[in-house]
């Protein structure tokens, strides 16, 4: 299969290939359609400087003009920020985006597929899409869950957004194979708080320790992705009765606008952006960073403890 037509790396990112530095996959939804510009744009920039510190490499994911870049320049960034007409794109819009030479951005799903793609096996984000409250009659669940369930890419995130039904989005990983690691947590981080009452499957407490369980889930032929949870920083934590009271009338507001689908999160978070008074994104912001830390120095020890395999 040739992907040299589809793929494009940017200079940082083939040399770290070429060398065998670890490199950390970051999507762009979350720059083109999650946050305001230029808080989006600015958040990118730091997130990738922060992985760099760390000693990874930051590849942030991207379609533009057909083509899938991998690592993106300062001005792509930028463009990223600002654009209007970038489709926000999952698995099943990336063969259309790609045909056409649009522009998209990707999501946690399209990001894992970019990334398996490019043999980077670290992704950060903020949180993973799930099951939407309502979905026993709505079906409304998100493509990142079935893209764990095959794609070999651990990511790491503040758990499941809180606007979904974690009950059921962790169910839905049981079933579909998918183990959840809490990163210094036996609870599941729900974004914005840094717990739920939801258990994760395994805690794990150092990146050395989870950058062995991604090698020995793949060594052994387990394709799927993996959930590393890790929870925001106590002082960027939201209450959780106050958040849960926002959600819910932002969900209300959602259905009396009949707003579904794909264009459902990003007017929830932007509700509840609105409600808090711009906390929620000043939270957001430091749960991305923070799974960046923690994100570079698994993918550096996964990136030690297979190349010392194959010495």
């Amino acid at each position: 299969m040739d992907l040299t037509s589809y793929l494009e790396f940017s200079r940082e990112v083939e040399e770290a290939r070429q060398s065998g530095q670890a490199i950390v996959a970051l999507e762009s939804t979350i720059i083109s359609h999650g946050m305001p510009y230029p808080q989006n744009v600015q958040m990118a920039r730091e997130v990738e400087d922060i992985i760099r510190e760390k000693g990874a490499v930051p590849a942030t994911i991207a379609i533009l003009n057909g083509k899938i870049k991998i690592g993106l320049s300062d001005e792509e960034l930028e463009y990223l920020g600002q654009a209007k007409d970038v489709i926000k794109a999952s698995r099943r819009d990336l063969p259309y985006i790609l045909a056409s030479k649009k522009d998209g951005a990707t999501t946690v799903a399209a990001t894992m597929i970019c990334a398996e793609l490019a043999g980077i096996a670290v992704f950060v984000t903020g949180g993973i899409g799930g099951v939407h409250r309502g979905a026993e009659t709505t079906m409304d669940i998100s493509a990142d869950l079935e893209e764990l369930s095959m794609t070999n890419v651990a990511v790491v995130c503040a758990g499941a957004k809180s606007i979904l039904d974690i009950g059921l989005t962790m169910e839905y990983l049981e079933t579909k194979g998918v183990p959840v690691l809490g990163f210094g947590t036996a609870k599941l981080p729900a974004f914005y708080t840094r717990s739920s009452e939801f258990d994760v499957n395994y805690k794990v407490d150092t990146p050395e320790e989870t950058a062995g369980v991604l090698k020995a889930k793949w060594d052994i032929g387990l394709n799927g992705g993996v959930v590393i949870a890790n929870p925001i920083p106590e002082e960027h934590a939201m209450d959780e009765a106050e958040i849960t009271a926002m959600i819910e009338n932002a969900l209300k507001e959602a259905e009396e606008q009949h707003i579904k689908g794909k264009d459902s999160t990003p007017f929830l978070l932007g509700k509840v952006k609105e409600l808090t008074e711009g906390k929620s994104l000043t939270a957001n912001i430091a749960l991305v960073k923070h799974n960046a830390e923690v994100g570079a120095e698994i993918a550096v020890h996964y990136a030690a403890q297979t190349q010392q395999q194959t010495v």
